[in-house]
């Protein structure tokens, strides 16, 4: 491998340089990704099965949305399924007394 000095790089150049290695190591991650799965997917070909039917269909499986649980008195199209942050909308509601309960869908 051809050695580079980097003390005659302008900033830029090992900005763009950086860049360049952060892409090739995500390509060349990438492609190992897909070389193991190629194998996986002759492997299971050899016995007669796909992948998905040796996953259980897990391959691509997405997380699903968490149904909405409170709804805002104010304006029903707003809601929150109670996980994460809470709206500003239910901040303000329970800061006005309103009791969760009471909005709950």
């Amino acid at each position: 491998m051809a050695k580079i000095s980097l003390d005659k790089l302008s900033l830029e150049e090992l900005k763009a340089l950086r860049k360049d290695v952060d892409k090739a190591i995500a390509g060349f991650a990438e492609k190992k990704r897909q070389e193991a799965k190629k194998a996986l997917e002759d492997v299971a070909a050899k016995h007669g099965m796909s992948l998905d039917e040796i996953l259980g269909g897990t391959a691509k499986r997405k997380k699903s949305k968490a149904a909405a649980k409170y709804r805002n008195p104010e304006d029903p199209s707003q809601t929150w399924s109670g996980r994460g942050r809470q709206p500003a909308w239910y901040k303000a509601a329970i800061a006005k007394g309103k009791k969760p309960e009471n909005m709950v869908m």
